[in-house]
């Protein structure tokens, strides 16, 4: 193992989208993985400041989070 740098909870992925200059975040789960606590709360943050991001359980799923610009998906409500 080794530290990144980067606080618990970020995200797995996180990337740029040239066409609209909007970065966005990707959280990977397997079909059961559970978010921890700490990437609840960086969800929650993410959704205030109204940032592209969502669970990915699939590539399906990142493809749509991304290119659909989609705000918390695969987050529990």
């Amino acid at each position: 193992m080794f530290d990144t740098g980067l606080p618990v909870g970020f995200p797995d992925l996180v990337g740029y989208r040239w066409s609209d200059n909007k970065i966005f975040f990707v959280e990977v789960k397997t079909k059961t993985g559970r978010l921890s606590p700490k990437q609840i709360i960086f969800h929650q943050h993410l959704m205030e400041t109204n940032t592209i991001h969502g669970v990915a359980r699939s590539t399906a799923d990142a493809l749509k989070i991304v290119e659909g610009g989609l705000v918390g998906y695969g987050y529990p409500v």
